[in-house]
């Protein structure tokens, strides 16, 4: 059996490099991107930006010329934001769905017809927990990442009587360093919103570095890559994050708000 061959996003640092290392470590080849230039001991990395159409182009051109597939495409690379829906600058909402949406679709786009002339593949969409609520000052991180789950689940119906499974791995927080390259258009003193977002800013750094190891998602990855039938989603984080889409089905909206406004303390 041939060696699979893996296109990983964002294998820089935190979830994107325990990944690239876990798969490698079980035997898949993974090519993991950055935007920058870095080194691996154990991934091939290479330089890739979302943000240019070119540079995804040549990459997945790239890996076709050299190993003549790409088995499992995992489109882990992702953006933090944080602000309130009135104040956040337009500029850095398009920033974040260029990261997080448009350019692992973009990408997504230049990988398939690779994977239909194979009659199999398997694309795996990292998006969040967040996706399935607007949380308060995470309301435009949770719509990049709710279109990455609708986009997901309209890609398999299209794309699984050619082989191709695609999957939705939804995690909740994990201890990884998304603050550091996260956006902030954190509101001036005489905001409406300043207290509030100070306050809920720090719940949220707070929650990360609670967060679970990255290992854990990176093992249960696997696990799902070496499955004949993945489930089309997976949740995966404490308890209570991954309960959240049955208690948003469940609950009255209304009272799913407030459960909401009463754990971040909002008046």
């Amino acid at each position: 059996m041939s060696q699979s061959i893996v296109l990983l996003t964002g294998a820089t640092g935190g979830l994107g490099n325990a990944i690239a290392r876990h798969l490698s470590d079980r035997g898949l080849k993974v090519y993991g991107t950055s935007r920058k230039k870095i080194k691996s001991d154990n991934f091939i990395a290479i330089q890739m930006d979302l943000n240019d159409s070119i540079s995804i182009r040549k990459t997945v051109d790239y890996l076709i010329q050299k190993e003549g597939k790409i088995d499992i495409l995992i489109n882990n690379a992702g953006i933090g934001i944080t602000g309130s829906i009135e104040e956040t600058k337009i500029n850095d909402i398009k920033k974040a769905f260029q990261t997080n949406f448009f350019g692992m679709l973009e990408l997504t786009q230049n990988v398939l017809p690779h994977m239909r002339k194979q009659k199999k593949g398997l694309i795996i969409n990292i998006s969040s927990i967040a996706g399935y609520t607007g949380l308060p000052f995470r309301g435009i991180y949770a719509a990049t990442k709710a279109a990455v789950m609708r986009m997901t689940e309209a890609l398999s119906a299209e794309t699984l009587s050619f082989g191709i499974k695609v999957v939705d791995i939804a995690p909740g927080d994990f201890k990884t360093n998304i603050a550091e390259g996260r956006i902030y258009s954190k509101p001036n003193q005489q905001s409406v919103y300043y207290d509030d977002y100070v306050r809920i800013l720090k719940m949220i750094d707070d929650e990360v570095d609670a967060g679970l190891k990255p290992q854990i998602l990176a093992h249960k990855l696997y696990k799902i890559s070496q499955q004949k039938n993945p489930k089309l989603r997976y949740n995966i984080g404490i308890f209570m994050q991954k309960i959240t889409p049955f208690l948003i089905t469940c609950l009255p909206e209304r009272l799913f708000e407030k459960l909401i406004r009463k754990h971040y303390k909002i008046k």
